[in-house]
């Protein structure tokens, strides 16, 4: 997917959450061995050295990777966002990242307009191929464009058929911002694996229900991070793009939609 800064991100990924340094290491690498080449971490998940390392043991060139990180709320500021990107560099062990997001707008705090102003700086130094937002309402983006006219390449919010945020997307689609989807199959309880219709349509296109799922968030035209260590669901989470679901079928799917108060309130919750 083309970015507004340029880039080409691909459409899935692999999330680490809340995968330790070994794990990450031994599952990122194992990842991109399957074909995986956008991988996903952040300050707050512990885990970027173990990312970092998982990249080198890839063996595969820098350059045909996708590397997201983000960082926390202490960072919140122009001047400290570069050394948030320093520090993440420095626990990668890269010479840059792809994409970095603010992790949270807590706008307790206010200071995400800042942030994004030293986001955008980093940009226009050539140190990162795109910038983004985690998190953020349409509100918050509001505001950032307003008061900056910085735009982000990306908003990776908490999005799966229960949570489908259907005015965040419309609003992402009206600025040219791409959605990318953490949590894509539901979570940790993984109800909406076990909900009827996505059953029925896995029997239907002999699929497990987390590739109808999948297949759902690229329907949408969606990006999306889901997280797996199991070899066995690395590579089916990563196949799903060889069939196509019904407009009705995705209809189907976005009916189980909770609404959004069943997903994190970031204007309550952040780190």
């Amino acid at each position: 997917m083309t970015l507004l800064h340029g880039s080409a991100m691909p459409r899935l990924g692999l999330g680490t959450w809340p995968m330790d340094d070994a794990a990450a290491e031994t599952t990122v690498a194992a990842a991109i061995e399957l074909g995986y080449r956008l991988v996903d971490t952040a300050e707050n998940y512990g885990n970027e050295r173990g990312v970092g390392r998982g990249v080198k043991a890839s063996g595969v060139p820098r350059e045909e990777l996708f590397v997201t990180t983000k960082f926390n709320k202490r960072w919140h500021g122009v001047e400290l966002a570069a050394e948030a990107c320093e520090r993440s560099l420095d626990r990668l062990g890269l010479d840059y990242v792809d994409l970095l997001l603010i992790h949270w707008p807590n706008p307790g705090h206010d200071r995400y307009v800042e942030a994004v102003r030293g986001l955008a700086r980093l940009l226009e130094d050539g140190r990162l191929r795109a910038i983004g937002t985690s998190n953020f309402k349409p509100a918050h983006l509001d505001r950032v464009i307003a008061e900056t006219g910085i735009v982000p390449d990306v908003n990776q919010i908490q999005l799966s058929p229960t949570v489908t945020r259907e005015s965040a997307r419309a609003y992402h689609a009206e600025h040219g911002i791409v959605t990318q989807s953490w949590s894509p199959i539901g979570g940790q309880s993984n109800d909406v694996l076990r909900e009827p219709v996505v059953v029925e349509l896995a029997e239907r296109y002999g699929r497990t229900p987390a590739q109808i799922v999948l297949r759902w968030h690229m329907e949408l035209g969606l990006t999306a991070v889901p997280k797996s260590s199991d070899p066995v669901r690395l590579r089916q989470n990563l196949d799903v793009f060889d069939f196509a679901l019904t407009t009705g079928e995705v209809a189907a799917i976005s009916a189980l939609d909770q609404g959004d108060a069943a997903g994190a309130d970031s204007d309550a919750f952040g780190h």
